[in-house]
């Protein structure tokens, strides 16, 4: 029978100070927790006069209780009383006196009211002050000084089942606390063993449920052949505890079958990271402090059934050992992928040390990687090593069209990449030794260089990837005691492929003649540029060894980047551009300093060679979106392809955990793929929903997974974390509520584990992305296994525009420009502005053209006349005015697959207007074409069509020019061809010339 643990049936506690039994129950969401809050006791008086005083024994884990309000409601009226004074008030109980408004019978004392202050979305729930509004009359008539209680707590309501504390938040008296620590005062620490369908939650308290049944050197358990087994030891610090360890025995049965101890693990103490390194991890526990230790047995499947017995060692530097004995009964019933099925087991935090797709094997449609001496090329694009190691020429050869590739290259670089040092006397002249090729693989190359002066020395290590993605780590080592003036990297671009830029706080545009950059990580995630054309271009983003992935969306300046040592030098460090004939010189300085003698600076960096791929026309007409839960067959009739389910909904309900619901999404994809339709659902790495299964495994891991932060949002968080976290996105209807993930983690195992089983057990076609918290390493994998067996692994991102203060002014295209190679369309985006940004903007931060993709439009619906000129529509049915299906008849009318997308920024595109700032993109077919015009003109203007007729391979004789009869896009109109075109401000045409 499946049980999750957030839903076990509440305990029974006992209380020996008044021999009372109260149960913990579920409220069945009987009252209002935006007014009441989420618990309350339930008291029961039966007696006479006019006061009722109960003593609450509530366990309480908030701090600070006696700064909350208490409301007492009477249960027969449903009405407040007023008159209520509190007594006595502390986390381990309550004494209340109020007005028995209706005599006897059953009253509720709701004892954590708070109220929202903050965003329906982003809620910040605060708790209300205590109030005095009694009667003095009313309290006059009561002898305070011969109360005793006269009414019990029946029982302890939470609204829901999910919101109540027992039995692993309900905390122990200090009185118990005080006998446990006696007992037991020879002991650094004590050791709980702990089942897994009791997570533990607090490491500030010890729950009751611990002083009930004591500790133990004893763990007891049941699991099936093949099941991932975990369990907790609970340790108990009574004083600072360094190092926390524990080793384990084999477990052996009667038999003799042996489950060795290299299969057991502790997943707090180390495993492996989202690269598939081996690390550890120091565990440390202050005085007084609790920390969960998880622990997981794989059970092998061949294994005989049987009890198994063991010893878990627990251990910290300079303590005692304790050993736990562990008793194992192995069933004979076999689990199927770990107990992946079972997740309220815990069984997936095995997934947490997973190392699968981390494979270097080439992705679709990239091709093998070839070396040929310091040539590497690969698709459509080629690198030339000079002796030092670093780039002495890079090519692209794709077309302008980025829909082929030319026979001869384009130059991305006017001259080769250098790192030149400068100090008072002149430029440091290195003696290089060449290249070293390290490996060699279809999907990375990997070399190394050695380069030497008298006073420095400089290691490289560098890599390719089929992707064309560089990685550069540069060691400068002092030889000696040395002043410099800087050490600079120099990129020096062609200027016939440096047209655009984006980054260092430039939207993407024009790029301009000259432009200086300083360091400002505090404020700005900006650490490099995109610098090219359509089809030729680089990325380049300085870093060193101590990069930490920043956070993105809303959250950047509550984990900014780190100043490199190297690149920012304490804020002398920058970037400069200028041009020099037909270069563009890129120089990131770093600015004078001293090194001594031995010391080391990384000047690493990365590089990204766009374009990526080409880009596929016939996908952008074919695939179409439809981005909301609805029945399959109204998607259908509405002519989409490809269903994005969001979450929030009946069969993705909890934001980034798509496991809960899982059999009513599979009935739904089953239905449309029987249908010839496709599904993917929103999943991703940011923020993590409070319904997961893990969430409190995933705490004690201290702050691997989650962001630490100053807590509040939602009360549930407040009530049940505590502290040190983020909130992040909440669904009201749901009370789904989030908090952030920390930037790169074991989560991301987890997450390519999860996306594996829902493409095996569920079916989902691909992934809906909104905005990315993970790194390229992580969406090679994601590709990797959604694409695994043939399936279509379609993935898409959405982004809000980031460049705005809490962003930290990022260009979304350009954070997330190294997630671009894996995917199939961008949504560009929430807050982009389609009306006041030029043509360029459009292109480089929104289309995606010049990198291989091609996308569709969000923030209120788009404009569809600037829209077409990159073959973008928005996205039904997302926002009021999203219905592309105009657009998409006329696509179909037309004929638009096959034919051949000629943008306005190629050279030779056949259709122009007399207007500079009235642009014309074309889609050719033979003997007929679709030209979309759009409009940046400040006023309405008449333009003419400059027509190359030959390029056309249309005879102007018998051509035609028709404007198509489009809702809410253009009236029909016929034109002849020396026409001029009305052509209204900000918008545009759709003109059929046949």
């Amino acid at each position: 029978m499946k049980i999750c643990f957030t839903l076990i049936t509440f305990a029974v506690i006992s209380y020996y100070s008044n021999a009372q039994e109260i149960q913990f129950t579920s409220g069945n969401n009987s009252w209002n927790p935006d007014t009441l809050g989420n618990q309350r006791a339930v008291v029961v008086f039966n007696g006479t006069g006019s006061g009722v005083f109960v003593k609450i024994p509530w366990r309480r884990r908030d701090l600070n209780p006696q700064d909350k309000r208490v409301i007492v409601v009477d249960a027969q009226t449903g009405r407040k009383i007023d008159n209520v004074n509190v007594l006595k008030i502390n986390r381990e109980f309550g004494e209340i006196l109020f007005e028995p408004t209706s005599g006897s019978g059953n009253y509720y004392v709701y004892y954590m009211p708070n109220i929202n202050e903050g965003r329906s979305n982003y809620p910040n729930h605060v708790y209300l002050k205590p109030e005095e509004i009694y009667s003095r009359f009313w309290l006059n008539k009561i002898n305070l000084f011969a109360l005793n209680p006269n009414a019990y707590v029946r029982e302890i309501q939470s609204i829901n089942e999910f919101n109540n504390f027992s039995p692993m938040e309900l905390i122990a008296t200090e009185n118990e606390v005080r006998n446990l620590k006696n007992e037991y005062k020879e002991s650094s620490f004590i050791v709980f063993p702990e089942d897994r369908m009791f997570p533990i939650k607090m490491n500030e308290d010890l729950p009751y449920r611990w002083i009930e049944m004591g500790p133990s050197n004893i763990f007891r358990g049941e699991g099936s052949k093949g099941e991932y087994f975990t369990f907790q030891l609970g340790v108990y610090a009574q004083r600072k505890l360094s190092n926390l360890k524990i080793v384990f025995t084999d477990l052996r049965s009667l038999t003799g079958d042996t489950i060795p101890n290299d299969l057991i693990e502790c997943i707090n103490t180390g495993g492996i990271n989202y690269k598939g390194e081996a690390f550890t991890k120091k565990v440390d526990v202050e005085n007084g402090k609790i920390q969960a230790m998880w622990c997981g047995i794989n059970i092998p499947a061949d294994i005989e059934e049987g009890t198994y017995t063991g010893k878990a060692i627990v251990f910290a530097v300079g303590t005692e050992r304790k050993e736990i004995d562990i008793l194992l009964k192995v069933t004979d019933q076999v689990s199927e992928d770990g107990g992946a099925n079972e997740p309220w087991k815990q069984t997936r935090l095995k997934w947490l040390n997973s190392t699968i797709a981390q494979e270097e094997t080439v992705i679709a449609p990239y091709v093998p990687i070839i070396v040929a001496g310091k040539d590497i090329t690969l698709l459509g694009r080629r690198l030339r090593l000079g002796n030092n190691g670093l780039p002495q020429q890079i090519e692209s050869y794709f077309t302008e069209e980025m829909t082929g590739y030319n026979l001869e290259p384009k130059n991305i670089l006017s001259a080769p990449m250098e790192l030149i040092g400068l100090t008072p006397d002149g430029e440091i002249k290195w003696v290089n030794q060449g290249i070293n090729f390290v490996s060699k693989t279809d999907g990375k190359v990997s070399w190394e260089a050695f380069n030497s002066s008298d006073k420095l020395s400089m290691d490289i290590k560098a890599s390719i990837e089929f992707d064309g993605f560089v990685a550069y780590q540069i060691k400068i080592t002092s030889l000696d005691d040395i002043e410099l003036q800087d050490i600079r990297l120099k990129i020096p671009y062609n200027i016939s492929s440096s047209r655009y830029i984006m980054g260092l706080g430039l939207k993407g545009g024009l790029r301009p003649a000259a432009y200086e950059w300083k360091w400002d990580v505090a404020l700005k995630n900006q650490d490099g540029a995109w610098i090219g054309d359509i089809n030729a271009g680089l990325q380049y983003s300085l870093r060193d060894n101590n990069y930490l992935r920043p956070l993105n969306t809303n959250f950047y300046l509550q984990k900014p980047l780190l100043l490199p040592k190297s690149w920012g030098n304490e804020g002398k460090g920058g970037i400069s551009i200028s041009e020099a004939g037909e270069s563009v010189l890129v120089n990131c300085y770093s600015g004078t300093r001293t090194l001594k003698k031995g010391e080391v600076l990384f000047y690493n960096f990365n590089l990204l060679i766009t374009p990526f791929h080409t880009i596929n026309t016939n996908s952008q007409w074919e695939d179409r979106y439809y981005h909301k839960y609805s029945p399959v067959d109204t998607v259908k009739e509405k002519g989409a392809t490809i269903i994005n389910i969001h979450h929030a909904n009946e069969i993705n309900p909890y934001i980034n955990y798509p496991f809960i619901a899982h059999q009513k999404m599979k009935e739904y994809i089953d239905e449309a793929h029987a249908k010839g339709m496709k599904v993917k659902i929103y999943n991703t790495i940011r923020e993590l929903s409070n319904r997961a299964y893990e969430l409190f495994p995933l705490r004690s891991l201290i702050e691997e997974i989650f962001t630490p932060g100053n807590g509040g949002g939602f009360s549930w968080l407040q009530e049940h974390l505590g502290n040190n976290y983020i909130p992040a996105w909440f669904v009201p209807s749901l009370k789904d509520a989030a908090i952030i993930n920390s930037g790169m983690s074991r989560w991301h195992n987890y997450y390519v584990e999860g996306l594996n089983w829902l493409v095996k057990n569920v079916g989902i076609d691909g992934l809906y992305i909104d905005d990315v918290a993970f790194d390229r390493t992580t969406m090679k994998r994601v590709k990797r296994v959604l694409t695994k067996d043939g399936h279509p692994g379609i993935i898409d991102l959405h982004s809000a525009n980031q460049y705005n203060e809490r962003d930290g002014y990022i260009n979304s295209a350009m954070l997330y420009l190294e997630h671009f190679p894996y995917l199939n369309r961008l949504w560009f985006g929430e807050y982009f502005d389609y009306e006041n940004n030029s043509p360029e903007f459009f292109l480089i931060e929104i289309s995606g053209i010049p990198f291989g993709l091609m996308g569709e439009m969000l923030e209120k619906g788009g404009n569809p006349w600037r829209g077409m000129l990159y073959g973008m529509t928005n996205r039904m049915p997302w926002t009021e005015n999203s219905d592309p299906r105009p657009i998409w008849k006329v696509w179909d009318d037309f004929g638009m697959i096959g034919s051949e997308m000629i943008g306005y920024w190629v050279s030779d595109c056949p259709v122009t207007t007399n207007n500079e700032k009235v642009l014309a993109t074309v889609y050719k077919k033979r003997g007929k074409c679709l030209v979309s015009i759009a409009s940046w003109a400040d006023s309405d203007v008449n333009v003419k069509l400059n027509i190359d007729w030959s390029l056309l391979g249309i005879n102007p004789e018998t051509a035609r020019i028709e404007a198509p009869f489009i809702r809410d896009f253009q009236q029909a109109q016929t034109f002849s061809i020396n026409d001029n075109i009305m052509v209204e401000k900000e918008k545009g045409w759709l003109l059929l010339i046949k």
